[in-house]
């Protein structure tokens, strides 16, 4: 999901105070709805919202979740016209969506905790993410041993793997006949040698009898790393209010070693000036890292 980064505590709620009404717009909500979905986001977390969309802003919500292992996930959240009701609807960069438990007194932070948090003790049902951690650790694991010829960007979403064994051939047993028989032979000889106790990769090793080839040693630097981690984007808009921005790369780096996530500049300044607990000296913003928070700074005028 390519969702961008635009919305605000201010932004959200002007844009429910400013949209027009027009005459006969029977799909416009009541007042009420926009207070309370602003009390549910306020309980959630502001600087938890990716983006609003829809209706005034606030019938699609974006919410930036992050999992045990410190990997980020946004979570899509769709309204219908009776929520709460109703469920809203679910999308997320997960292989599997959740059963979602829900009642009539539901609020948006019983989605998110059933998505993230630790929340067996209220209502019996693991998060979402934790059931989904070893499956991505192993995943990981794959990405980084074993020479995987597609996707060539795999994400959380994404549930297989191709992988290559060197001179044409790849698992699912892709290739040449000649190749494939000793493959598919030991296959079937060693199969049983699969141990829980051991990686994916090694165990593909022992099962095929075969040393597995790395990834090739081609010296890029990581284009996840490109994008900026606000606005998903590797380059700014064309715009002069940018000025010596506009058009540009990401230009600022966490300084934290296990995070190291690049954003624009000028992305981050407005991120932190959303931010409650946002401090500044000077011509400086002071806060924390919307991945891993650690502490980051930021100036506020050079554009």
């Amino acid at each position: 999901m390519a969702l961008h980064a635009t919305s605000s505590r201010d932004s959200v709620r002007a844009a429910a105070e400013g949209e027009p009404e027009w005459a006969g717009d029977a799909s416009r909500r009541p007042a009420a709805f926009y207070s309370a979905v602003f009390a549910q986001i306020e309980e959630v977390g502001w600087e938890r919202l990716v983006s609003g969309k829809g209706d005034g802003g606030v019938s699609c919500l974006v919410f930036r979740i992050l999992d045990d292992q410190g990997r980020n996930h946004l979570l899509e959240i769709t309204l219908p016209m009776n929520y709460p009701s109703s469920p809203p609807c679910l999308v997320a960069d997960v292989p599997y969506l959740p059963e979602l438990q829900w009642s009539k007194g539901s609020r948006l932070k019983d989605v998110v905790c059933q998505f993230q948090e630790s929340y067996e003790l209220l209502i019996h049902v693991q998060p979402h993410l934790k059931i989904l951690q070893d499956y991505w650790s192993i995943m990981d694991d794959i990405d980084k041993v074993l020479w995987v010829v597609d996707p060539t960007k795999p994400t959380f979403a994404m549930s297989h793997r191709r992988i290559a064994l060197g001179n044409a051939l790849w698992v699912r047993f892709l290739g040449t006949d000649g190749k494939l028989d000793r493959l598919i032979t030991n296959w079937r000889k060693y199969c049983k040698k699969w141990s829980a106790d051991k990686k994916f990769h090694e165990n593909l090793s022992t099962v095929l009898d075969f040393a597995l080839p790395p990834p090739p040693s081609v010296n890029i630097e990581d284009d996840e790393q490109v994008d900026c981690g606000i606005c998903y984007a590797k380059h700014l808009p064309i715009d002069d209010e940018l000025g010596t921005h506009s058009g540009g790369t990401t230009d600022y780096t966490c300084e934290n070693p296990s995070c190291s996530r690049a954003f624009h500049s000028v992305c981050l300044r407005d991120w932190l000036r959303a931010i409650t607990t946002t401090r500044q000296s000077f011509d400086v913003l002071f806060g924390n890292c919307p991945y891993c928070s650690d502490p980051v700074a930021v100036k506020i005028t050079d554009r």
